[in-house]
């Protein structure tokens, strides 16, 4: 039940790395990504929150290493782990190499923060002997302070130089598995940052607006940064940076990618009209409480709410399956064919059961159980609904009309006379 989606441009290519069983790069499907918010030292709660995010489709998670009982942790989760886990490093390098004894399948750098060129030869040089790659993590918040000295802040240029002098040290010991990030809070240094990256390196890259904040603000950050780049064809995995349930990033990365085309729908896609004068119910609450009760279920189909029946099945025909309301009733339709008639506070029940059924059985068949003299009862709903509030219920006519008026009389009133030259 698919939807075509056009994307404005080609996948930049790029070199393919992996990341235990998942392929970063090189055409591979674009993966989501997030990490854990608990003390990963507590084994049994990190791996409750990354079969969590596993379940809401994370396909890569990242846990903090930061302490040697956190990479003692990693040790009993990495095997226990139904994705592969990445370890997050950041100041001690000893923390690096203990997360590889612990068996992580990958680990994030941040070049900012680990400065020593033999610490991080060392790293580098272990990661090669073990199969794992690396992800050159770099930070507007964390940049080496020459950098910020010799490119006067942190520009896009002064990010990509640190991702350059990263490589370098690892090219030293014959290292280049590897991708990169070069994330910031500010959404058009971060936009301009990848841009430079995708020129300068053929490594994979991994996108994040960093640090974003709480919804609904950091999804908007998130979104314009990621969505931007993937319309353009760049970038290979993906994280939203949330300050909230860490469900939520996965949830937010996984609609984009399905929205944009980018990966295979696992989810509902559910479309609700904004709401009008001929509404007969409250739009949003019915599209909330439907929004919970399907975003748990796997569903892959587009579903509608709409407000009224006037014109509702008409303008969702191509969403797999809709309700619209009319006269304390819902019409469930399919691909804008009525099927059946439902009290108005069973509406979200029967989509909901519906829903099920259309997955399992497909769109013929339950057009084939369609209730009969359902279409009949929808057709009388709709013609009541016409003459009590009329083919223009927002009184869209009467204001063209006063548009014209005014524009008319506009043009046959002369505007001042003009001043003499001067």
């Amino acid at each position: 039940m698919a939807h075509p989606t056009l994307i404005a441009a080609a996948r930049r290519p790029t070199r393919q790395i992996h990341v235990g069983t998942v392929a970063v790069g090189g055409g591979a499907p674009i993966s989501v990504q997030s990490m854990t918010i608990t003390k990963t030292a507590d084994v049994e709660g990190t791996l409750a929150q990354i079969y969590a995010l596993a379940s809401a489709g994370a396909d890569i998670v990242r846990c903090t290493c930061n302490e040697e009982e956190a990479a003692e942790g990693l040790a009993h989760i990495v095997p226990r782990s139904p994705v592969p886990i990445v370890a997050d490093i950041h100041f001690h390098h000893e923390m690096a190499l203990a997360a590889l004894e612990a068996g992580v399948q990958g680990l994030r750098l941040n070049p900012g923060n680990l400065r020593k060129e033999a610490e991080i030869k060392q790293v580098a040089q272990e990661a090669k002997d073990r199969g794992v790659p690396i992800r050159i993590g770099v930070n507007a918040g964390s940049l080496h302070p020459e950098l910020y000295k010799r490119f006067g802040g942190a520009t896009p240029e002064a990010l990509v130089e640190s991702a350059k002098m990263e490589l370098a040290y690892f090219a030293e010991v014959d290292f280049d598995d590897v991708k990169i990030s070069v994330k910031a809070s500010s959404v058009p240094l971060m936009i301009e940052a990848y841009r430079l990256a995708s020129e300068t390196f053929d490594h994979p890259l991994h996108l994040g607006v960093t640090e974003a904040g709480p919804p609904p603000a950091g999804l908007v950050k998130g979104t314009a940064g990621i969505g931007t780049l993937l319309a353009e064809g760049i970038g290979d995995t993906i994280r939203y940076s949330l300050t909230a349930d860490p469900v939520e990033e996965v949830r937010a990365g996984r609609q984009l990618l399905e929205a944009m085309g980018l990966r295979e729908r696992k989810s509902v896609d559910l479309i609700a009209c904004p709401s009008c004068g001929r509404a007969e119910i409250d739009v949003i609450g019915v599209a909330r409480a439907a929004q919970e009760a399907l975003e748990s279920r796997q569903l892959p189909i587009q579903v509608a709410v709409m407000g009224c029946v006037v014109n509702g099945p008409g303008e969702a025909r191509q969403a797999d399956l809709g309700i619209a309301a009319g006269r304390r009733r819902g019409h469930l339709f399919i691909k804008g064919k009525i099927v059946r008639v439902v009290p108005e506070d069973e509406m979200v029940a029967a989509l909901v059961e519906e829903a099920e059924k259309l997955v399992a059985e497909g769109i013929d068949a339950r057009l084939a159980a369609a209730d009969a003299g359902a279409e009949a009862e929808a057709e009388a709903d709709r013609r009541m609904l016409l003459e009590a509030k009329g083919e223009d219920a927002n009184h869209s006519a009467q204001k063209v009309e006063l548009i014209r008026k005014t524009i008319e009389e506009s043009h046959e009133t002369p505007g001042p006379a003009p001043g003499p030259p001067r």
